[in-house]
């Protein structure tokens, strides 16, 4: 099907097929915006609620900062092009700034999750081979205990207060910045980021030649399958993934859209359909460190009229869900475009926002390795329920046979997503086998377990390593997991194969009730009867308050089943 495209019938009329790709460093796209709009905010961040307005950079003072902290990491740190940068900090100006720093040089940026805990980071860490670690302050003792196993050699501390309006500042002082674990004592020839700052002039920002066929990112893979890889982009990918998803939506407009960024920025989705879109039209974040934290992500999209706002679905169910929102405290009207990624988009989900809010939200999908976006449903055209959507411009995808990995399969037919596209990364670092294996004769393999239908939209069914297979049988996860979705008593649920000693394998079932609903195991299996054969439904079903997530909202299927290997005997 990938000369045929069928999916090119359901194109907004004014979103191209293909695209011209400028031969550009990924920063650029934050000097045009400086020159362009030098004095609209960039940056506006907002760590609290309690009626605190967020505080405000510009494209101008951004651009320059991160000329300065350049000019830093280049003549007092040493770093080098082609040198390994980690960034450890949440949605916080400071990450923005040091980003483009870094790759203003020439440097590599290894986003990395800050809740990490020391052995997580410490693989990171010396698997990219980082030389510095830019990290916010109440992290800065983790990496210290791990930083002798590591090739990093000095380490700038951020304090979260640095770019807070003057008086959240002097309250964050007196009664959080203790508690918090910010005050912290350096050592080890170790800096504070503002230090460095004072030090340096824009201007003293070295001429490095970056290109756009230099790395920019090691992105680390989330590990579902085992140790996390660092997937390597060139600048190249990172241009041409921005510039697709701003294809996609035909009605952005430079200089005047207000992005909510809630999606973590060291996650390839933040990383892209955030703070990328937004320098490439000269859009305003809202950065929110905390996307749990809903009364000061709610009051950043009424206080500052945000018009895009990417996220997941469990982020857009809590929202549905509040009661401030239920009881229309919030005027949620000005939303436009919404992508969401990472899981499954449930119908009642998107109908209920986009209810709310008039918005339009649509599924998408993506993956660390393209290095977020291949397919989405059109914003302005037919969304189908339970899809992933169409290819973007540019993009290449069919399936192929799980037997063989070559043969390609028709509509309807289920097999691997497999895809190309000038955002497709590199490879692996370090790990040629697992390069080879995933990037065969110029595709893709992604791992998912798919089927196209005939007019080219694309279903993910499961993960191709997270099938479970009970006596011999093959149940794909999501599959269980939409039919319990559907029970009006179920707010989330999970599913998962665990160890069985008569089956091999047992289909087990997390789930989590509406608030002030009871259900019991017989009532959830007889809800299933009619709807999936015998061997697909849950043996085992457990009830919880929550589920474990990652910090984009994913599901954690192997921390649920981790839990039930500690355990040794099935619960539920």
């Amino acid at each position: 099907m990938a000369n045929d495209r069928p999916w090119y019938r359901f194109y907004d009329p004014r979103t191209p097929r293909s695209l011209e790709y400028p031969p550009i460093p990924f920063f650029r796209f934050l000097e045009d915006s400086a020159r362009r709009f030098p004095d609209r905010p960039a940056l506006i961040f907002k760590p609290a609620h309690q009626g605190f307005a967020g505080s405000a950079m510009t494209y101008r003072e951004l651009n320059e900062l991160s000329d300065r902290l350049a000019a830093a990491l280049y003549h007092e740190l040493g770093v080098r092009k082609g040198d390994r940068v980690a960034l450890i900090m949440p949605n916080i100006p400071q990450f923005v700034i040091s980003y483009f720093a870094v790759q203003k040089i020439g440097g590599i940026v290894v986003a990395t999750n800050p809740i990490y805990t020391p052995r997580e980071l410490e693989y990171q860490l010396a698997d990219s081979g980082a030389t510095v670690a830019i990290v916010l302050s109440r992290i800065y003792e983790r990496v210290k205990s791990v930083q002798p196993n590591t090739a990093v050699r000095r380490v700038v501390a951020v304090h979260i207060k640095e770019y807070m309006s003057p008086l959240l500042k002097l309250l964050y002082t007196l009664a959080r910045e203790r508690k918090e674990g910010d005050r912290v004592a350096l050592r080890d020839n170790d800096i504070w980021f503002q230090d460095l700052l004072r030090r340096y002039r824009p201007d003293q920002r070295p001429a490095v030649e970056v290109g756009p066929d230099d790395v920019a990112i090691f992105q680390y893979t989330g590990g579902t399958t085992g140790l996390s890889k660092g997937a390597v982009a060139l600048h190249r990918n990172i241009v041409a993934n921005v510039l697709q998803i701003r294809a996609w939506d035909p009605e952005i407009r430079d200089g005047q859209e207000v992005v909510m960024g809630a999606l973590p920025l060291f996650h390839a989705y933040g990383m892209i359909v955030v703070l990328g879109l937004a320098m490439q039209c000269g859009a305003t974040i809202v950065l929110v460190p905390n996307p749990r934290d809903l009364p000061t992500l709610l009051d950043g999209l009424q206080r500052y009229r945000v018009t895009m706002f990417p996220g997941v679905p469990t982020l857009y169910n809590a929202i549905n869900n509040h009661p401030d929102v239920k009881a229309g405290k919030y005027n949620l009207r000005t939303i436009r475009a919404c992508i969401s990624g990472a899981a499954p988009l449930l119908l009642e989900i998107k109908r209920r926002f986009e209810e709310i809010t008039g918005a339009k939200l649509v599924e998408g999908y993506g993956l660390s390795e393209a290095p977020t976006a291949t397919h989405c449903n059109p914003l302005y055209g037919l969304n189908k329920e339970g899809s992933i959507g169409i290819p973007l411009p540019d993009v290449d995808a069919k399936i192929v046979s799980l037997e063989d990995g070559v043969t390609e399969l028709p509509p309807g037919e289920i097999g691997e997503l497999v895809l190309r596209g000038p955002q497709v990364f590199q490879g692996y670092w370090n790990r040629p086998t697992e390069t080879e294996n995933t990037l065969r004769n110029g595709w893709l393999y992604t791992g998912d377990i798919a089927r196209m239908d005939e007019d080219g939209y694309f279903y993910i069914v499961d993960r191709k390593k997270e099938v479970i297979k009970p006596g011999g049988y093959q149940v794909w996860p999501r599959e269980v997991e939409e039919v319990l979705a559907q029970h009006p008593k179920i707010k989330e649920v999970a599913v998962a194969g665990i160890p069985d000693p008569h089956q091999g394998e047992a289909v087990k079932a997390w789930v989590v009730l509406h608030e002030g609903q009871t259900a019991t195991v017989e009532e959830i299996r007889e809800w299933c009867r009619d709807k999936l054969a015998p061997y697909k439904i849950p043996r085992f079903i457990e009830f919880r308050s929550e589920l474990p997530k990652s910090m984009v909202g994913k599901v954690l299927r192997r921390v649920l089943v981790e839990e039930e290997r500690a355990r040794g005997q099935p619960t539920g």
